[in-house]
């Protein structure tokens, strides 16, 4: 399958991909883990041998590892049992293409050692839109760090607090694999995957995210809360 688009330096993109037939990518929380340890050291253009850092360090050290250049910019990102979405923009040519490579090759050798299973573990190619406005670009940070209610849709409904922005910020604050937990000003290791000086300031000053949950639910409706892309 050709992919549609063409990357560029200096551009955002939403890069999003999913376990082949729908299959669950994230067994445990060590699999979320190694893919944001991974979000954060393949970005660069050296190559890094992961598994010889792992002999003497642990998984989280690799947050304090320092980075040749970036290939790109992770803006945001959530990760879900059967897929992933990550906004991106790319610092130099090919930059995309060979961080998505790296990633997911890594990934990919990492979870069928661990479960002892061969063949590819993503569809091919990954998939991936232009941000080509500032409507596109400010809808997709509420669209990516809303993704992971997806998982207790049917809590909400049948709770009845389907449009409760309090519960929905309650979870999205404990949910660990995404980058909300940076916007909503909580340090961790894994900060290091992301670059925020490419953010606008208003964006990290307010609380998009939940403030547009009502609106982005009547819209988008449960299609894109079902967890696949």
């Amino acid at each position: 399958m050709d992919r549609k688009i063409k990357f560029a330096p200096g551009e955002h993109y939403h890069v999003y991909s999913r376990g082949i037939e729908k299959r669950k990518i994230f067994l445990d929380h060590k699999d979320y883990k190694r893919f944001m340890a991974l979000l954060y050291i393949m970005n660069q253009a050296p190559s890094f041998h992961f598994a010889n850092f792992l002999k003497s360090h642990t998984l989280k050290e690799i947050f304090q590892e320092k980075r040749g250049k970036p290939l790109v910019a992770v803006l945001s990102y959530a990760l879900m049992p059967n897929h992933f979405h990550m906004l991106l923009h790319e610092h130099t040519e090919g930059g995309i293409s060979k961080f998505m490579m790296r990633l997911l090759t890594a990934y990919s050798m990492y979870f069928n050692t661990k479960y002892k299973r061969s063949g590819g573990l993503f569809t091919h190619p990954f998939r991936a839109q232009h941000i080509s406005n500032e409507s596109q670009y400010l809808w997709i940070f509420s669209y990516i760090h809303l993704n992971p209610l997806g998982i207790i849709r049917k809590d909400f409904e049948q709770s009845g607090k389907i449009g409760n922005r309090n519960v929905a910020d309650k979870f999205l604050k404990a949910y660990q694999y995404s980058s909300y937990l940076e916007y909503a000003k909580v340090k961790r290791a894994e900060s290091e995957i992301l670059d925020l000086s490419l953010v606008p300031d208003y964006l990290l000053n307010v609380d998009f995210s939940t403030k547009k949950y009502a609106e982005w639910l009547e819209e988008e409706g449960s299609e894109n809360m079902e967890g696949s892309p």
